[in-house]
């Protein structure tokens, strides 16, 4: 289905960010695919389309390995904004086979079950150690002081940066993502473009300096890939380490926060949790479902596809509703319902096909070891102010989330 007359869908209207998925319901109402003149694109909503659709190599998060841009009715960037695209455009989620089948085999020797699980030690200290700071404090800022820290430290600890150099990556990872959202603006793009210059600066330093002194990290590991000759470029490597760390923590900061203030609007829920805590593996899966922290995922048309007796041209852009397949009703009895004891809950807020996340596994013991932390060590947690959500639409997460505690 084509047009987009009266559609609840805007993506920059402060209430539909507010809570999205009323509008979705109407998405989903309209047809299978629906044509999106502000972004050009069309938008999918339906769970069985967006799964079906991540796995379908007539799709393609790039068209530049079999296309010229003049080729696919494309137009370069900017020249000004080329060193985000260099960064971008040489990580494995904006690549496909075979570039993005190499890298990742190289990649997920790091994130094998074996090397995940030998993690947990130190994610479950780690969040133990900042839960106690946040209950000596009396509360504070979930995000700030839990759920930002925790991530980023874990997934720095794995790339090998030093902890005195930890500093900038928040602040760089959030300027480049902010070129995620719909149709971003010129400030926006000035601020990934200037994060994406220092980032690669610092990397290409500090691989310089393991190339002298490896060490047992990803990054060393990397380097010794690519001096075996497994093919791994320098751009390849800082365009892996950049993406490690943001796909390593936004997600994982975002489900966290997003996961607590649904937590305090469900106290039914939050109160069942806290009696029986051998509810957080099924808990974090629901959560990640029920307020998906990645709603949109874009993928160019390589090939010409139908979709419910619609022709999807090569050259268009899909836009796969993460949020909508969530809370699909022909997958999830009562969409709508936080329910932390769902056991059926096939959500894609991992992606799937090729391009599943890598650091999925990773991912379920931070959240699994922050909440289990906070319930242990402040079972009284309460909300000290309602939490403002960030302007953003695509990468979905608060602002702040204020919290007392004793």
């Amino acid at each position: 289905m084509a047009g987009t007359v009266d559609l609840a869908f805007d993506p920059w209207d402060p209430a539909f960010l507010a809570d999205p998925y009323p509008a979705y319901a109407e998405l989903r109402a309209r047809g299978r695919v629906i044509r999106y003149e502000p972004t050009d694109q069309w938008l999918v909503p339906h769970h069985a389309d967006v799964s079906a659709l991540l796995r379908d190599r007539r799709l393609g998060r790039t068209y530049q390995h079999r296309f010229s841009h003049e080729e696919f009715g494309r137009t370069a960037s900017p020249a000004e904004h080329e060193p985000f695209h260099i960064l971008n455009d040489h990580g494995m989620l904006d690549l496909e086979p075979p570039d993005h089948t190499r890298i990742r085999r190289l990649v997920s020797k790091a994130f094998t079950p074996r090397t995940v699980e030998r993690l947990k030690p130190y994610v479950r200290a780690l969040a133990d150690e900042l839960v106690g700071k946040l209950v000596e404090a009396g509360g504070g800022d979930l995000l700030a002081d839990v759920a930002e820290p925790l991530p980023v430290a874990v997934i720095a600890e794995m790339l090998g940066i030093p902890e005195a150099d930890r500093a900038p990556l928040r602040p760089w990872s959030a300027d480049i993502c902010g070129m995620y959202e719909l149709n971003p603006g010129e400030e926006t793009a000035r601020r990934a473009v200037r994060a994406s210059v220092e980032f690669s600066d610092y990397l290409r330093e500090l691989i310089a300096e393991r190339r002298e002194e490896p060490g047992d990290d990803l990054i060393s590991g990397l380097i010794a890939a690519h001096d075996e000759g497994d093919r791994l470029t320098e751009q390849e490597m800082i365009s892996t380490a950049v993406l490690l760390l943001n796909a390593g923590h936004e997600a994982t900061v975002n489900a966290t926060v997003n996961g607590w203030w649904a937590l305090f609007r469900n106290p039914d829920q939050l109160a069942a949790l806290r009696a029986d805590h051998s509810l957080v593996p099924t808990a974090v899966e629901e959560l990640m479902r029920y307020d998906t922290p990645l709603q949109l995922f874009e993928r160019w048309v390589l090939d010409d596809i139908e979709i419910d007796g619609t022709t999807i041209p090569r050259g268009a852009e899909i836009a796969l509703l993460f949020g909508s397949a969530n809370h699909d009703p022909a997958v999830f009895t009562d969409p709508a319902r936080l329910d932390l004891t769902r056991a059926d809950n096939p959500h894609i807020s991992f992606s799937a096909g090729i391009h599943y996340c890598i650091g999925a596994p990773l991912a379920r013991i931070e959240l699994a070891a922050s909440m289990r932390a906070l319930l242990e060590r402040a079972p009284d947690l309460r909300l000290a102010a309602e939490p403002e959500r960030k302007p953003n639409f695509v990468i979905r997460g608060l602002e702040g989330l204020r919290v007392e505690v004793g």
